[in-house]
């Protein structure tokens, strides 16, 4: 016993060689871009100043991408996480060849940003794209897509959502074949129809794997970019100029690395405060149950 005790102190340093390289790189390609992006965002002109957050809350062109960023944000991650929840039930069926509609809908999330981008692009063209010829057959008349301004930031969204709403539905897919199945035996015992089943049972099982996808697609939507930047350009008439996007043209197109790192530093600090906020409602249910049941095991100790 002794001998095995001794051995195990001799090897504590064995976890932590482990975990050594995850961390350095974490560190070089993580942590160190965001530190230097903020300590860049206080620096104008050689010295330390908060003139480039003055400069940008005077921008109105900063304004407008914060706008466009929120109102992008807003409409497709409600609209992601309900479409991902439901392809998850859908798949989670028990029926022959259930794993052919599992690969379909999962097949978007093998195709690379770029050829998506091109595909959608080229399938949403104004002139020659096979969606006009469909719709010409109805009679409907051809539609600008994403040559519009009005229809440009819808149109992106419906590209994103059928690139990554497959992904989550993974994870989401995971989190239901975790339930376990007696479960529903026992409410279908009781009556349970499959509404109350979903909203009683399923959804509330799910609960961790739900925070992670809505954290996760929420972060990800607020750093979307490469369809702006390959078909828009942040157009029509700004109407997709996301926050994100303005970031890479102040950066690479103006060489204004100190508008970038502002801009990126309140984009940090956006994403920061959004996930926080998430997190803790999230978890609201499970912090408030805890004084509860604490009191209660108190409360059979003094009994």
């Amino acid at each position: 016993m002794s001998s095995s005790i001794r051995r195990s102190r001799k090897e504590w340093w064995i976890p932590y060689a482990v975990i050594a390289p995850a961390i350095v790189l974490i560190l070089v390609f993580k942590l160190f871009p965001i530190a230097n992006t903020i300590h860049g965002s206080f620096i104008r002109k050689g010295a330390y100043s908060l003139r480039n957050y003055e400069l940008v809350m005077e921008d109105p062109i900063f304004w407008n991408s914060l706008w466009i960023t929120f109102k992008f944000n807003i409409i497709i991650t409600p609209m992601q996480i309900l479409i991902s929840i439901g392809m998850a039930l859908l798949v989670n069926q028990k029926l022959r060849g259930i794993g052919v509609f599992r690969s379909i809908y999962y097949l978007p999330v093998t195709i690379s940003m770029t050829v998506a981008v091109m595909v959608w692009n080229l399938m949403l063209n104004p002139t020659t794209g096979v969606i006009n010829s469909l719709l010409a057959k109805f009679g409907i008349g051809a539609q600008p897509f994403f040559t519009g301004a009005n229809q440009a930031l819808t149109c992106i969204m419906m590209l994103a959502s059928w690139k990554g709403c497959g992904y989550w539905m993974m994870f989401l897919l995971a989190g239901l074949q975790g339930i376990n199945s007696e479960i529903y035996e026992s409410a279908l015992i009781d009556g349970a129809n499959w509404w109350q089943k979903t909203t009683r049972i399923t959804l509330p099982l799910l609960k961790n794997s739900l925070m992670f996808v809505i954290i996760s697609d929420t972060t990800s939507n607020l750093l979307l970019f490469a369809p702006m930047y390959m078909i828009t350009n942040g157009g029509p008439a700004g109407s997709t100029n996301v926050l994100m996007y303005e970031v890479y043209k102040s950066a690479f197109v103006y060489s204004d690395k100190a508008r970038a790192a502002t801009l990126q530093t309140i984009l940090l600090l956006i994403v920061a405060i959004i996930v926080v906020a998430q997190f803790v409602f999230l978890n609201k249910d499970n912090t408030a149950s805890k004084p509860e049941k604490t009191g209660r095991k108190r409360r059979g100790v003094a009994k």
